[in-house]
């Protein structure tokens, strides 16, 4: 076996957050009194920090940032963390790599209390061993190589590991860290964003992440 421990980023790997995030995104917007982006813009919300996507994507000062924030996350808290759902066939997924003797890991850039609440409602948290996202208090915290760095800590990994994820923040993070990553295209960058970032593999579906994550 390559690996015994998997890295997974949640939203575009795990769950299919978009309309969530969305709808959070343009709540957000609206209580600022500006207008909403095209649905292609909006998606492109789903993985990076929102202190990143609000002035990129939005043009917003530091202020207008934290505030935008702070809105997106009232709708989130709300409605939007229940506005998501696992993609098909990913608790038979995690299940048959937790049967296999690979440990996995939650690394995500979205907050911890929101990642956590997610995953038990849709009934995956019992597959991780630990699930690592960013301080809501602490915006450096949602760098995606500080939070694969703290997993990899917090879950005492020794052994050799891997991260998975759907963006090219996932294949930064993870080579910062100094793990390979396996790029998915069922989530939401596609296959010329995760080669050009250098992904050491890219899957298609569930079933070929499985044979690359098991060595088939």
């Amino acid at each position: 076996m390559r690996w015994d421990t998997v890295l997974f980023d949640l939203d575009g790997t795990v769950t299919d957050s978009q309309e969530g995030i969305v709808n959070s995104v343009s709540y957000a917007l609206k209580r600022l009194g500006r207008g909403v982006p095209s649905p292609d813009m909006l998606t492109t919300f789903v993985g990076p920090p929102l202190h990143e996507s609000f002035p990129a994507l939005c043009g917003m000062n530091e202020e207008e940032t934290e505030r935008a924030i702070r809105e997106f996350r009232i709708y989130f808290e709300r409605y939007g963390w229940a506005e998501n759902a696992p993609y098909a066939g990913m608790a038979e997924l995690l299940a048959s790599l937790c049967a296999a003797g690979l440990r996995l890991v939650i690394a995500t850039s979205k907050p911890e209390e929101f990642a956590r609440r997610v995953l038990r409602h849709f009934e995956l948290a019992q597959y991780f061993d630990d699930i690592c996202g960013s301080r809501l208090e602490d915006k450096s915290s949602a760098d995606k190589a500080s939070v694969v760095r703290t997993a990899l800590m917090r879950a005492d990994v020794t052994g050799h590991a891997v991260m998975v994820g759907d963006r090219c923040y996932d294949v930064a993070g993870g080579h910062t860290a100094g793990l390979p990553v396996v790029g998915v295209l069922y989530g939401y960058g596609g296959h010329t964003e995760l080669a050009e970032a250098g992904a050491d593999a890219i899957a298609a579906n569930l079933t070929e992440l499985k044979d690359i994550l098991l060595g088939s």
